[in-house]
């Protein structure tokens, strides 16, 4: 039986951090190792989209259901996440928090890390528990059900998305639980996996579990403000410079994969397995010609990547920005290997963009091998702006 919520607990700690004003973060002990910093926990965009993971990184995927009542509730549950997010970014500890406030993971005077937090709002959230129904994004509903998956519930959706990426697991296992603590009361787990960026080998993009280098193709930065970036139309005010998150729980069939040989593997991907390069190319950066291949001699009219990226003018504006992970959660219930990828893209609108990808992808050779189980649809709300701003400010005030 789930406990009962103690939100008189949470709320004096909300009214606390309130009183306070923002959490400041005292000097930092440099790590033994140096990582590249990752984005300013300040900004117009929530760091953890524009700049992809380090090579190497370490990631905890969370999705909580907010179990606060009201408005006045929710807006404490927010401030008091972006406080702890802004200290555990920059590192060392919040003035008034003694050393028994940490967890100790990290040592007497925790470092940032090289921490990156980007917070999401699940559809569940603009309900009728706050009176946000009216405020809700207009591409935000529950991720759908799309041939061959096999969702299962404890494994989907949510009220809100936490991503917490370092070069560190430790790091974001120390974040996730001071998390968890500030916000006692105030939310309760519904899912978690942790995955990995493997390293290039021997160079380039990181492959995924099948061997493959993934996430060779985004969007230039120069067009996510076309692609990215919710603003205008249908959106509400609050939701510009936002974007939508699609994480999609893709179990990998190794074992039956493993059986195919390379050349089998390569014609159902579109690609080479060693160099990551089109079928009809040299170098993993190689732009296919499948213009110059109407019959799919060279690269299947099936293939993974010509479906999924045709390369036409009427396909242009359905690119996702791909920022995945993979995960190994050990054996499964059988025995069997249970290694897969944490899919997860951003997108102005998703219905235009990642869904219209899925209908191309629907009979692909590659659904034999893979199997969906979890993710859901998250919106992640404009950046933090400054010390007094806090996650979907716009949204509850």
């Amino acid at each position: 039986m789930t406990p009962p919520v103690d939100r008189r607990a949470f709320l004096r700690g909300a009214a606390v951090a309130g009183a306070g004003g923002a959490l400041t973060a005292a000097s930092a002990v440099a790590p033994a190792v140096v990582h590249t910093a990752p984005a300013p926990f300040h900004g117009v965009h929530q760091a953890g989209i524009e700049q992809a993971p380090a090579v190497g990184s370490q990631a905890v995927l969370m999705a909580f259901d907010v179990t606060v009542c009201g408005l006045a509730e929710l807006t404490g549950l927010l401030r008091t996440l972006t406080e702890r997010a802004r200290w555990l970014t920059a590192g060392g500890r919040p003035s008034g928090l003694t050393p028994s406030g940490d967890n100790g993971l990290l040592g007497p005077r925790p470092p940032g890390g090289g921490l990156t937090v980007t917070v999401g709002f699940g559809a569940s959230l603009f309900d009728e528990r706050f009176g946000l129904a009216g405020r809700r994004p207009a591409a935000l509903t529950p991720m759908p059900v799309f041939p061959g998956d096999r969702q299962q519930s404890q494994w989907c959706h949510g009220d809100l998305g936490v991503q917490l990426v370092a070069p560190d697991l430790d790091t974001c296992v120390h974040a996730l639980r001071a998390l968890i603590r500030a916000t006692d009361g105030g939310m309760r787990a519904r899912w978690r996996i942790d995955g990995f960026v493997s390293p290039p080998r021997p160079s380039g993009a990181p492959r995924n579990l099948f061997g493959f280098k993934d996430g060779i193709v985004n969007p230039a930065a120069a067009e996510f403000d076309r692609l990215i970036w919710a603003a205008g139309g249908a959106e509400p005010a609050w939701a510009s410079g936002g974007s939508y998150q699609v994480i999609r729980l893709i179990r990998m069939l190794v074992h039956s994969w493993d059986g195919l040989q390379p050349g089998k593997q390569e014609q159902i991907l579109g690609r080479n397995r060693d160099t990551g390069a089109p079928l009809d190319g040299n170098r993993e950066t190689d732009e296919p010609d499948y213009a110059a291949d109407p019959e799919g001699v060279l690269t299947p009219l099936n293939a993974h990547i010509r479906l999924a990226n045709p390369r036409t003018p009427e396909t242009a504006h359905n690119r996702i920005l791909r920022r995945g992970f993979n995960y190994d959660r050990g054996l499964d219930e059988t025995g069997a290997l249970d290694q897969g990828l944490i899919f997860l893209c951003y997108q102005r609108d998703p219905r235009t963009q990642f869904e219209a990808i899925q209908r191309r992808l629907a009979d692909e050779p590659m659904i034999d091998y893979v199997t969906t189980f979890g993710g859901g649809y998250f919106f992640v709300p404009p950046g933090v702006r400054d010390e007094s701003d806090f996650y979907g400010r716009g949204l509850v005030a």
